[in-house]
């Protein structure tokens, strides 16, 4: 995976964890210079895959037809639906699930696996 450039996409108090991320996988930050949807939309256009929890961003990269890995939690919101690894209004989505509640190891496992894959 060393031809990955990894970007933050992440703003506000939550972009502080980014600082607890290992060197090789830090990723780059042109946050403070997305100030709405549409700069945020203009950067994830020139992205290949975005990498994701439930959050604007994941509704907005799907909502644009490019690609969308969403990692979601056990007791995700209704509109993931139940026991599915796609989604109905995002064709480009593909989910990632917990399966036991606050147990993120499994989910960052199969994201780095599907990486590894290129799928």
């Amino acid at each position: 995976m060393t031809d990955i450039a990894w970007l933050n996409l992440q703003k506000g108090a939550a972009r502080e964890q980014m600082g607890t991320l290992p060197d090789a996988i830090r990723p780059l930050d042109f946050t403070a210079e997305l100030n709405d949807f549409a700069d945020t939309a203009a950067l994830i256009d020139n992205l290949d895959l975005v990498i994701t929890v439930d959050t604007a961003v994941a509704h907005l990269t799907g909502a644009m037809g490019k690609p969308v890995w969403v990692m979601l939690p056990a007791n995700s919101d209704w509109r993931w639906l139940e026991k599915r690894s796609d989604s109905p209004w995002y064709p480009t989505a593909r989910l990632f699930r917990q399966t036991t509640l606050g147990d993120w190891a499994p989910v960052v496992r199969s994201v780095r696996d599907a990486l590894i894959r290129g799928r």
